[in-house]
């Protein structure tokens, strides 16, 4: 069952790929919307502007506590989504990851608790899985997390679930499984897999891929993490602790990604393959179960039909000189 909460919402790493989609669709649904972001990585070019009715932009750190306490004033829901979001980053800055992904997070789940805001919905990350016993692999299945990223995301659900039960605040993780779509990055060291093909293949260059091709994933686009979240601030319930698997349900290797993307484009370099990373599993794969039938979540988007627009976007970056 679903309702409405009341219209103001707080959205972290608003300026970011997945923040500023969720600000959109807000946005065009009828909420008030706060977005606050540091800029480190999101751009504030990707928001609406300040004169955009219902939405304010504030530019800040989710690890300062008081100005967590004054943007959660008034607030019925937070959408948190500010983090440090790449596995690998996380090897070379363990320290950033668990100060960001699970400090920042404690700090705005206590202005939350604090304000008397009702529902606290937040990212976190297939990865808390770590090597899949199983697949495809449900909520159930025991976290063995292989990266400071991952710890950092583990950790930040235990103190969702510690605030829910001491504080009565609802809070409910989504457990992103590869999200892929317009907006995502590619000009990082660390960027996913899905920029860094599409851009390396319109620059006429050969992509990497890390291994021999055959690790899988469960591709995820955009719209249908977007979806997610506006079930998770509607579902009805107690306050309480909940995490949800957020996927297509389907798996694609490496290598079969590729071939999409080089079939979208008509052609494609050859890549090139190079040793595996550090902390990269071999599979992949969303249960959606549980999420299917507590919070009506289907995904609306597969890999094929996601990557048309996806590629449209970066060709249209391309064409306007601008580097992702």
């Amino acid at each position: 069952m679903l309702h409405r909460p009341s219209s103001r919402v707080l959205v972290t790493g608003a300026a970011g790929f997945i923040g500023s989609h969720l600000v959109d669709q807000l946005l065009l649904e009828g909420y008030e919307v706060t977005g606050l972001d540091d800029l480190s990585s999101g751009e504030r070019k990707n928001l609406p502007a300040d004169s955009v009715p219902g939405f304010r932009f504030v530019q800040g750190d989710i690890c300062n506590s008081e100005l967590l306490k004054e943007l959660c004033r008034g607030v019925s829901a937070v959408v948190h989504q500010a983090a440090r979001s790449s596995v690998q980053r996380s090897f070379a800055r363990p320290m950033e990851a668990l100060t960001v992904n699970t400090l920042g997070c404690l700090s705005l789940l206590e202005a939350a608790r604090d304000a008397g805001v009702e529902r606290f919905v937040y990212a976190s990350s297939s990865s808390v899985y770590g090597p899949q016993g199983q697949s495809p692999c449900s909520e159930e299945y025991p976290a063995r997390p292989r990266s400071p990223y991952a710890v950092s995301k583990l950790a930040a659900e235990e103190l969702a679930h510690t605030f829910s039960a001491e504080y009565k605040l609802m809070t409910i993780g989504l457990r992103y499984f590869n999200v892929f779509g317009p907006r995502q990055s590619a000009s990082s060291q660390y960027a996913a897999v899905v920029p860094r093909f599409v851009t390396a293949c319109l620059r006429g260059e050969s992509p990497i891929i890390h291994g021999d091709g055959s690790i899988s994933r469960d591709f995820t686009y955009i719209a249908n993490v977007v979806h997610a979240n506006l079930l998770a601030l509607r579902v009805m319930g107690s306050p309480k602790s909940r995490i949800y698997n957020v996927g297509c349900g389907n798996a694609h290797t490496i290598f079969a990604l590729y071939q999409h993307v080089a079939r979208e484009l008509g052609s494609g370099p050859s890549p090139i393959f190079a040793p595996e990373r550090p902390g990269d599993v071999r599979h992949s794969l969303a249960d959606l179960r549980l999420a299917t039938a507590e919070l009506g979540y289907r995904p609306c988007f597969d890999l094929r039909s996601g990557l048309g627009p996806t590629i449209a976007w970066y060709k249209q970056c391309t064409a306007r000189g601008l580097t992702k």
